[in-house]
């Protein structure tokens, strides 16, 4: 693969990680790679994002998160609090402590696929041999590619994208990556772009 035809389009430092993601975590073709990227430049705004943005109204509360924001009050309580959002949100689950723990906000949302909770910052950390319990924010500042590379080989995505360059395909591995379709028109359009650049 000719990944310098990704020049102008893709960030030079996110291009420079892609030949260890690729043999690392058998992002390994065209289709796999364009797949893989559309989804990472969706999900960090164009490979700007590398950590989760939790500064959410009360308004924004009560629409995102309305199982634990159910009225204004509630919401109003914890409006631009990300520490405190996030320690309730993800308090109890994907391996975090109670909301007491600060588990929520330690192992919030960071990389390019937003890898969220304890339980995936340790089973990402063992494939790469490194401790990422105690260092979180590498994952933001180091593995940004190689954590969402982690987390489309480990939910079997790279195979899902061989399924083949249409909509349907960009439309499942969204669904797996988002638990939606949010922002699927960007999606696609970028797998378009880089499938094309990349074939």
């Amino acid at each position: 693969m000719n990944l310098d035809k990704l020049k102008g389009h893709i960030p030079d430092s996110v291009i420079s990680q892609i030949p260890g993601v690729m043999e690392k975590f058998e992002i390994n073709s065209p289709l796999r790679l364009a797949h893989f990227l559309a989804q990472c430049g969706h999900e960090s705004g164009g490979f700007k994002l590398v950590q989760e943005n939790l500064n959410y109204g009360a308004k924004g509360l009560m629409g995102i998160f309305k199982k634990y924001f159910p009225n204004e009050a509630t919401a109003l309580a914890y409006e631009r609090k990300p520490e405190k959002i996030a320690n309730v949100v993800y308090a109890s689950r994907m391996g975090n402590g109670d909301k007491t723990s600060g588990d929520g906000y330690k192992f919030r949302g960071r990389g390019f696929i937003q890898l969220t909770g304890k339980d995936n910052y340790v089973a990402f950390g063992k494939s790469i041999s490194e401790d990422l319990s105690a260092t979180p924010d590498l994952v933001a500042t180091k593995y940004a590619l190689l954590s969402a590379a982690w987390f489309f080989n480990k939910n079997g995505l790279h195979k899902l994208a061989d399924g083949g360059a249409t909509d349907a395909v960009v439309t499942s591995i969204t669904k797996r990556v988002n638990g939606g379709t949010i922002g699927l028109p960007d999606r696609i359009k970028h797998f378009k772009e880089y499938h094309a650049l990349l074939a």
